[in-house]
């Protein structure tokens, strides 16, 4: 187990030269950060934690949250479940008032942290991953799939297949073929895809992938020689989605009738894919790009001074502004429960309720200089996504080009089937929910 150490502090930015004192140290706002920089996944892990140490690295440059320093450890996991349950327990005690909130950035380890981090007390944001039904926070109270969950963006893209087939209606007697990793983020959206070839009326296919996903020729055959789907869902991660996109053009699938989740539609996705992936469409919560204020001010002050965290010519693509809205989203949650408990370092069970009540406006976000960058949010005791709107963007061979508006996710498909599972599993542990288990309530 290699771990890695990142202070994040004000001697980051370049105020500070000394080590900070134990009176300095009790000023810290710590947040523990499991990561992959090696390994098949490593394009990911990097790029998101790169957007993530260079938006905090600003904040600290800027004086903090309300005059908090924000420091973090990271621990290598190598995109192991075993290994991030490790780096968990490793880090959740450290600083002043322990771990604050986890990023887990693995569905696996999210699941495995469920009921630790809720003895804890310690927030898990697993920002457009996770358990879905944790959605429901009257019996997931620690756990926020934030902006869009799983089961959510499976509602728009099938509304945007059915956009590109000229309706809804002309979905019935359609095939797709789910190409999947073989793993608990592969599987999450096999109920909601079930369940709407039910409601729709096409037929859906699964077809698993084992890690890595490096081998997927004989798949691919069966998918194009034989079952010839309509389109095809790609809920790839890492080398398995340019593998994917090279081994659908070696049996002529056209790229364009691939739609990908938004863990397979980022630039280390399809660079290495080269002519294959051009015309392939993803799901996507937000643009990739750098001309963002936010961005300009990171590139002037943490990048230009030598702190950034990751290869500028990485800055403003897809996984790394996706680690700067997850920062963004921490930040912010910080910033309110401070309204409440005070500036000071808080505990995990304090920065809950900072979470439970974000309302991030448009003007907020302009504010933030991060305004197209991300969408307003709104997060309850009872619902833990708070958003839910998702684009599809299509690879031009050079850049992420958007082909769609936001769309809207479907909620009367979603919602009673968050409540059915987490009262399934509320029951299987004995929990008894908040105020009962309907989303649309107060939790008392």
């Amino acid at each position: 187990m290699k771990f890695r150490t990142v202070l994040l502090s004000l001697a980051a930015a370049g105020v500070l030269t000394a080590p900070l004192t134990a009176v300095q140290a009790q000023n810290e706002q710590f947040i523990p950060y499991p990561i992959y920089r090696v390994g098949p996944y490593a394009a990911g892990g990097t790029g998101i934690a790169g957007g993530f140490f260079d938006y905090l690295s600003l904040v600290n440059t800027n004086g903090g949250v309300n005059g908090v320093t924000i420091t973090w450890e990271e621990c290598e996991f190598g995109y192991n479940s075993d290994r991030g349950v490790e780096c968990y327990e490793r880090l959740k005690g450290k600083g002043p008032t322990g771990g604050s909130m986890i990023h887990p950035l693995s569905t696996g380890v999210t699941y495995r942290l469920i009921e630790r981090a809720t003895v804890d007390k310690i927030p898990i944001i697993s920002m457009g991953y996770g358990r879905t039904d944790a959605t429901n926070g009257k019996v997931f109270p620690y756990v926020f799939p934030l902006v869009t969950n799983y089961w959510s963006q499976n509602t728009a893209k099938i509304k945007f297949m059915g956009m590109q087939e000229g309706g809804m209606e002309n979905l019935k007697g359609k095939k797709i073929a789910n190409l999947y990793h073989e793993s608990s983020y592969g599987k999450e959206t096999i109920p909601v895809l079930n369940k709407q070839s039910e409601m729709y009326g096409f037929e859906i296919r699964h077809y698993p992938v084992p890690h890595p996903g490096l081998d997927q020729k004989a798949t691919w055959l069966e998918i194009a020689r034989r079952y010839k789907p309509d389109w095809v869902i790609l809920r790839g991660w890492g080398v398995m989605n340019p593998t994917a996109l090279k081994e659908a053009s070696r049996v002529g699938f056209p790229a364009d009738r691939i739609v990908g989740v938004w863990w397979s539609g980022a630039e280390e996705d399809v660079i290495p894919a080269g002519k294959a992936a051009v015309g392939y469409i993803a799901a996507g919560f937000h643009p990739s790009g750098a001309d963002f204020p936010v961005i300009q001010e990171i590139l002037d002050k943490v990048h230009g001074v030598g702190k950034g965290a990751i290869s500028p010519q990485r800055v403003g693509t897809i996984y790394y502004n996706r680690g700067l809205i997850a920062a963004i989203l921490s930040v912010e949650a910080i910033r309110v429960a401070q309204g409440k408990f005070g500036n000071q370092p808080l505990t995990g069970e304090q920065v809950r309720w900072g979470i439970e009540n974000l309302d991030i406006s448009a003007e907020r976000i302009k504010e933030l200089g991060a305004e197209g960058l991300m969408s307003p949010l709104k997060v309850t005791c009872a619902d833990h996504e708070g958003g839910g709107a998702v684009k599809f963007l299509q690879w031009s061979g050079t850049s992420w080009e958007e082909v769609s508006d936001w769309i809207a996710t479907d909620k009367s498909i979603v919602d009673p089937m968050i409540q059915a599972s987490s009262a399934q599993y509320a029951e299987e542990k004995g929990i008894t929910p908040r105020s009962g288990m309907s989303m649309d309530s107060d939790c008392g």
